[in-house]
């Protein structure tokens, strides 16, 4: 099983300068992968709750106020790692222009020399698009079309796109992702048309800890979807996030060990574990890392 580690990035972790002694430090422990999440802004009356346990006194986890830029903590574990892979679980995809991310995302899987996955979700707070100014409305369709500008940019020469969001006149684009034909695309999501979406056009699915029952049957969804679209299910992976938290019967490193015994029965070979929630530092973090490694 390759086991993964949130870089830190948010919260009580959140210390840029700090990011390449933690990814330095999480790949000698043997962790084979480090990533990174994607947070906005924490406006003071969100008109949602955090779909992971918010309450109108709290609707979202406090770690949320502070979030550190995804691309840039990534870039900064590319330089000092040499083989753990490098994620995104996830960016919220419709914010993003799809020019821009191609620009990004492939100068990050050259740095990495071709060590980088693309994960990508729709998020759950408005307020996030309305900054960015794009509109809630068709967020889905809007994803569709950002996967659809990427593989034309990645893989066309010249490249083009045409939309209904964007036009991407025929252009030379010069840099190619180190993977070919592109980085891995994992999406996130717990509704059946998200499920599809992963069966239809992505490469595996950023899940959550969640009981089994519920875990398999979403994963059906998605490997019916693949079949129906003419491709392989037994290609799509699963990435399964693990965040640690007080009062969630996932406390210690023990719970975590508990849960990692449960995805490999259920044929997971992949899992990312979060420590912002109960880490009080980086140098915290790391200590519950070589905890997880040692219990593990």
């Amino acid at each position: 099983m390759r086991l993964g580690l949130a870089l830190p990035q948010y919260g009580n972790l959140a210390d840029p300068a700090a990011v390449t002694r933690f990814a330095a430090a999480a790949e000698e422990l043997g962790f084979g992968s480090l990533w990174v999440g994607d947070r906005i802004l924490a406006p003071l009356e969100p008109s949602d709750l955090y779909p992971g346990g918010g309450t109108p006194e709290q609707p979202y986890p406090k770690e949320f106020e502070t979030f550190a830029d995804p691309f840039t903590t990534l870039a900064a574990a590319a330089a000092v790692t040499r083989t753990a892979r490098l994620g995104m679980s996830a960016l919220t995809g419709p914010v993003y222009s799809p020019v821009l991310l191609a620009r990004a995302l492939t100068s990050l899987d050259l740095a990495s020399a071709g060590r980088l996955d693309v994960g990508f979700g729709l998020g759950w707070l408005r307020e996030e698009y309305s900054a960015t100014g794009v509109p809630w409305a068709g967020r889905g369709n809007r994803l569709e079309e950002v996967l659809d500008a990427l593989e034309a940019l990645w893989t066309g020469d010249p490249a083009a796109h045409e939309g209904p969001q964007w036009r991407i006149a025929p252009s030379t684009i010069g840099l190619r992702p180190a993977q070919e034909p592109r980085p891995p695309v994992l999406l996130g999501g717990f509704s059946p048309p998200a499920l599809a979406r992963v069966g239809r056009r992505a490469d595996g699915w950023l899940a959550g800890w969640m009981p089994v029952e519920y875990l398999n049957g979403l994963w059906s969804v998605a490997l019916e979807a693949a079949e129906k679209a003419g491709r392989d299910p037994g290609e799509l992976r699963r990435v399964l996030r693990i965040n640690p938290r007080e009062g969630t019967g996932v406390d210690t490193a023990a719970d975590v060990v508990a849960c990692l015994d449960v995805a490999r029965e259920e044929g997971i070979t992949e899992v990312l574990v979060d420590l912002h929630y109960v880490a009080k530092d980086v140098d915290h973090a790391l200590e519950l890392a070589a905890e997880l490694r040692a219990a593990g």
